[in-house]
């Protein structure tokens, strides 16, 4: 999605060009975990690097995902964002989900840039 191909780190092979903004859990996700590692990063200084991983469930609202994976390397050892922290952005993310199509409409947010977000 990001126009990058990533060895040793993680990847999908869903292509987020084309596919529907409002149901396809294959771009929604894509997307919204790209928001939400860049969100935690932006947000914590003591954060090298945060991943996180969707997992959609058939018949399930796409805002309620079956998994959410959050995985964050520290530049120190002991320092994190509390759990609640980082819960609040994935609920953030998790309740925008039904917004992320207008916001490529707009030109706030595009896919295959980085940062997703325009400043």
């Amino acid at each position: 999605m990001n126009g990058l191909i990533t060895p040793y780190r993680p990847m999908t092979m869903e292509c987020a060009f084309g596919k529907n903004p409002v149901t396809h859990v294959g771009k929604l996700y894509n997307v919204a975990a790209s928001l939400i590692a860049e969100d935690l990063v932006a947000g914590n200084p003591e954060l090298a690097l945060a991943e996180c991983f969707l997992v959609s469930q058939i018949g399930h609202p796409v805002d309620q995902p079956q998994l959410v994976d959050v995985r964050l390397s520290l530049r120190r050892p002991g320092v994190a964002p509390s759990v609640s922290e980082v819960e609040r952005t994935v609920t953030h993310h998790l309740a925008g989900l039904r917004t992320l199509a207008d916001d490529q409409l707009s030109g706030a947010l595009a896919i295959g840039r980085w940062p997703l977000r325009s400043t």
